[in-house]
């Protein structure tokens, strides 16, 4: 199998708002270092909606919300990927238009020509863009792994059953050091 880290939503104003001071970038960037360690592509994914939003419908209520909000245009202050992971000359960035890493992207395009079978899912929110990628990914016959604490979600609560209970259904369901330390031990 060929994998991919997507590293989904981490932009200024996500981590902003959803940043318990867990120490979720530190441990980000260790899952970015290992992936790169080992030769896995790392390809960031961020949604980026049009000024005047003409992609949102009004009964989409969570981009409804953030329409009305004026939050993550394109090129606006916020919707920058976070200085602490932020990618590197000649990675990958997918722009989306909706909670998936595949809706309004052309991620599956990247995935294919690139031979990847394979994902790790890592990003903010694990009740949004994590749940979604998921979902999708696996109808799309990807293998999938979730780094549980690579993944960040403003309900803890909600975060756990999603990576207890429901991940677990679809996908491998590890920690950032565990995944590390098997695809590239010395990086721990």
């Amino acid at each position: 199998m060929s994998s991919a880290l997507l590293v989904m939503d981490v932009q200024q104003a996500v981590v902003d708002i959803a940043d318990d001071g867990s120490g979720y970038l530190p441990r980000l960037r260790r899952a970015i270092d290992g992936a790169r360690a080992a030769d896995i592509p790392v390809i960031y994914v961020v949604i980026a909606l049009r000024s005047g939003f003409p992609e949102v419908g009004t009964r989409n209520k969570p981009l409804a919300a953030i329409a009305r909000a004026g939050l993550f245009v394109e090129g606006a202050p916020g919707t920058e990927i976070h200085p602490e992971v932020a990618p590197r000359p000649g990675d990958v960035v997918v722009a989306k238009r909706r909670a998936s890493a595949f809706s309004g992207s052309d991620l599956d395009v990247v995935l294919r020509a690139r031979g990847i079978d394979s994902l790790v899912l890592a990003g903010i929110a694990t009740s949004a863009v994590v749940l979604s990628t998921l979902c999708q990914a696996n109808d799309l016959d990807f293998g999938l792994t979730v780094l549980s604490d690579g993944c960040l979600d403003t309900d803890p609560e909600l975060h756990r059953a999603l990576v207890e209970r429901l991940f677990p259904q679809w996908a491998d369901v590890v920690t950032v050091d565990e995944w590390v330390g098997a695809v590239a031990p010395g990086e721990r």
